[in-house]
């Protein structure tokens, strides 16, 4: 049941933090446009953040199944990408199948949920790896005051 806790947690936790930075590129979105005079309201932000949520979700569960065990220093970069565009492609034919977006504008809304996923991907994976090299470190500083004993100091320099 702990280990479901922690799957749980994990796909929250990515839904949650692409919902942000989702939130912010619709942010960013409604001041271009408004400053172009157009009508873009708050809830077109909303939106945009809601959409980061269930991509962060849908990608998180495609990570999941797709890479099972692997840590993150085990994957590569474009492989990550390529599963956040899998999961925003997977998204976009949820809401099509949903009836949220017409045929004709389907393409339009496949191609930017596939663009931001596999954006949001490559900076989640970023992120993560940066997370784990700082922990590294901090751990390495330990190791180093432990040092050698003189038995391990021969072995490393006969073997």
């Amino acid at each position: 049941m702990k280990k479901w806790l922690k799957r749980i947690r994990a796909v929250v936790s990515t839904a949650l933090i692409w919902a942000a930075a989702w939130g912010g590129v619709g942010t960013i979105l409604a001041l271009v446009i408004l400053a172009g005079g157009g009508g873009f309201g708050i809830g077109t932000i909303a939106m945009f953040a809601f959409f980061g949520f269930l991509a962060g979700a849908t990608f998180s569960s495609v990570l999941g199944v797709a890479e099972g065990r692997r840590r993150f220093d085990q994957m590569s970069l474009p492989r990550f990408a390529f599963l956040g565009a899998v999961g925003g492609l997977l998204l976009s034919g949820l809401l099509l199948l949903g009836g949220t977006e017409s045929w004709s504008g389907s393409a339009l809304t496949s191609t930017v949920i596939t663009l931001l996923g596999m954006g949001s991907a490559a900076g989640s994976l970023a992120l993560a790896r940066r997370a784990d090299d700082r922990e590294l470190l901090e751990h390495g500083e330990d190791v180093a005051d432990i040092g050698l004993t003189d038995e391990e100091k021969r072995e490393l320099l006969t073997g």
